[in-house]
């Protein structure tokens, strides 16, 4: 069983960027994760956190430099040139780190981990991928970029 929550935000200084749509999955009667959240992102943090309306979001597996590291400014250009103002779709995995609920996240069907990553301006962080970007990254990234320990396990 599925329940749809609709978050209907007043307009603001982005104007009607409404309809977040949270769908929240009922299992045997208890509560379970939220799946699923798409709309209109409202903010970018750095090269792996954006806010969606104001749910605060942080790539699955995408390990970005922090805004005062190599490539880190380069890395929240970019990605403010990708998602700014657009209306994308993040599956959540249930996990939360700090203030921001863990996802991958698309725009227009293409994944945006895999996007900045692909640019080389962020690292696989494999403990939380699987590995899955580790192939799209790139030489100037494996140099310049310091992949955090909490990447690599407990």
């Amino acid at each position: 069983m599925k329940t749809r929550l609709f978050f209907r935000p007043r307009a603001g200084p982005f104007g009607s960027w409404a309809s977040l749509f949270i769908f929240i999955s009922l299992a045997s009667g208890a509560f379970a994760q939220v799946a699923s959240i798409s709309g209109t992102v409202t903010k970018v943090r750095d090269g792996d956190t954006i806010e969606v309306g104001p749910i605060a979001i942080r790539l699955m597996g995408v390990a970005a430099p922090e805004l005062g590291e190599p490539l880190g400014r380069r890395a929240r250009d970019f990605m403010f040139r990708v998602v700014f103002s657009k209306q994308i779709q993040c599956e959540l995995n249930g996990d939360k780190s700090y203030d921001r609920f863990v996802a991958s996240c698309f725009l227009e069907g293409k994944d945006i981990g895999a996007a900045v990553i692909s640019a080389g301006l962020a690292l696989d962080c494999p403990r939380f991928s699987g590995g899955r970007y580790r192939l799209l990254e790139r030489a100037e990234a494996l140099n310049k970029i310091k992949l955090p320990r909490y990447c690599l396990g407990n």
